[in-house]
């Protein structure tokens, strides 16, 4: 007599032999099929790698600003103080992070385009991903962020090519 276990085996290998056998014989639809469509796919790429590096170079800090400040709410050692410290500088890392995403989405919504947000302080600074790059629209733009704000803040307006 088989025994459940050499069936459930059986059956469970079959199924990975045809799903391999799917999936080896599966057209790959995500090759370009032309040349155009592999040049325009370079060039977002291109276009948004200023502005990727930029938000993980941004991450990268907050990261490291969480954790600091995280090992001092976990040693110890430390002092209410200290701790207290920590966790209300954690927590305006948290409403900063949440309004420079908040900044971008807005941004994107309105101007139609990928943009980059960055609050330290009373300073934020903006990056946009676009051809114009007239003054009228950084001032349009300055004041746009300036609306998502309760006390007077510095921004600075930057365009990168698309």
């Amino acid at each position: 007599m088989i025994k459940k276990q050499s069936i459930w085996a059986l059956t469970l290998f079959s199924l990975i032999l045809i799903l391999s056998v799917y999936y080896i014989t599966l057209p790959t639809e995500f090759e370009p099929k032309d040349e155009v469509k592999a040049k325009t796919t370079i060039k977002e790429v291109e276009k948004n790698e200023a502005l990727e590096t930029l938000k993980i170079e941004n991450d990268d800090n907050k990261k490291k600003k969480k954790k600091e400040l995280q090992e001092i709410l976990n040693k110890e050692d430390s002092t209410k103080e200290e701790k207290n410290n920590a966790y209300e500088e954690l927590k305006a890392l948290n409403i900063i992070k949440s309004k420079e995403e908040e900044i971008e989405i807005k941004l994107k919504d309105k101007y139609n385009t990928e943009s980059y947000a960055e609050i330290e302080d009373d300073k934020v600074k903006v990056v946009l991903s676009k051809n114009e790059h007239d003054e009228k629209l950084a001032s349009e733009i300055m004041d746009f962020v300036q609306e998502c704000f309760d006390k007077k803040m510095y921004i600075t307006v930057k365009f990168i090519k698309e």
